[in-house]
């Protein structure tokens, strides 16, 4: 997880950034805002952006939001000053920090806000072969096609094979392709020059370039508009892009993974999919079963969450009852692993006497 400190935090900089570092994250530190967004407009990239409340959070998070650069900011101050915590969440941030830092916070603030997860919890033969085939194709460069339900955990796998990767050490940086209005994800993409369009203030360096050397995933891309595949596929191709309202192509040096929750091969023959793009993409498919496939993952997938939980809101781990454990495994999980996930959330809320029974299992 990259993190990106904000301001002098009072003293505490040096602490924060250590205690980050020992969770596991990469941590760099500009003094202002100004310098924030340069750094981001740059390609230097966060997962995570740590901002000091005597700056002004709600400008940083407008000028973030104008640029279409999508990352979570969490505030931090002296001490549980709740005028200050409550401005900074009013003007967007995700969470409130006290300082000094206290490393168990820290470290539940990078889990809970980043959620950068490379494990890929299984004990179901099926999903066992599945993860054997991306542990095999994961060393190699090739471009890998990830497939599967909405909640099936398509991202994780993404990640999992970056981390077994040789590029595991450089930048692993995720596109939702349906999430981002097609006119707005040429830019997101290849980046853009100043003045190139209205709300062009600066150079901005687009994920291609911020992927530099490592991993680039571009989720949904069953979604992307089929102008903007024509220039995907010569950018994979010829490893190389062109910003838009930029003069020169811009060399990259990355790999290509995606994902779709659609029938790949029906888009294709339907049009909303060019052919040469899909073979190019699918060198490897990896076709995640949904949940109600992988039925010896119910139970060990719950307990997970259940610790999960516990420990976001600061409480023991409650037992799963055999009634409790009947009723997920009966089933169907339409929204596979994440719709788990959240039942159990709820499950550890509405715990008592440190267990959850059939009736704290509340399914949709």
């Amino acid at each position: 997880m990259r993190l990106l400190i904000v301001g002098t935090l009072d003293g505490h900089i040096a602490t924060a950034g250590r205690i980050a570092l020992e969770k596991g994250a990469k941590v760099a530190h500009v003094d202002s805002a100004a310098a924030a967004m340069e750094a981001l407009r740059s390609g230097q990239g966060a997962d995570l952006v740590m901002v000091d409340v005597k700056l002004d959070v709600g400008d940083l998070i407008d000028a973030l939001n104008a640029e279409r650069i999508f990352v979570p900011v969490v505030a931090c101050g002296i001490g549980n000053d709740s005028r200050a915590a409550v401005k900074a969440i009013k003007a967007g941030a995700k969470e409130y920090v006290p300082l000094p830092p206290d490393a168990e916070m820290i470290g539940a603030v990078l889990a809970a806000v980043a959620e950068e997860t490379t494990s890929v919890l299984t004990h179901d033969p099926r999903m066992a072969a599945v993860l054997k085939l991306a542990d095999q194709v994961a060393p190699s460069d090739a471009s890998v096609l990830i497939t599967g339900e909405s909640g099936t955990g398509k991202e994780v796998m993404a990640r999992h094979i970056h981390a077994k990767s040789k590029r595991a050490d450089k930048p692993f940086i995720s596109v939702n392709c349906a999430a981002i209005p097609d006119n707005l994800l040429e830019s997101e993409l290849f980046g853009h020059e100043k003045g190139a369009f209205t709300g062009a203030v600066a150079r901005r360096v687009g994920k291609f370039e911020e992927a530099q050397g490592g991993t680039l995933l571009l989720d949904e891309i069953s979604e992307m508009d089929p102008r903007l595949q024509a220039k995907l596929l010569r950018a994979i191709q010829e490893r190389e892009i062109d910003r838009v309202g930029g003069s020169k192509p811009v060399k990259v040096d990355i790999r290509v993974l995606a994902t779709s929750n659609r029938d790949m091969e029906e888009a294709v023959r339907q049009g909303s999919f060019r052919e040469d793009l899909y073979f190019r993409l699918n060198v490897v498919t990896i076709a995640l079963p949904a949940l109600r496939e992988r039925p010896k993952d119910i139970p060990m997938l719950a307990d997970h969450f259940v610790k999960k939980y516990a420990a976001a809101n600061g409480v023991a781990a409650p037992a799963l009852d055999p009634e409790a454990v009947a009723r997920l495994s009966a089933h169907g999980w339409r929204g596979n692993v994440r719709e788990l996930e959240n039942c159990m959330h709820r499950a550890v809320l509405l715990a008592a006497d440190g267990r959850i029974g059939g009736e704290q299992v509340l399914l949709q």
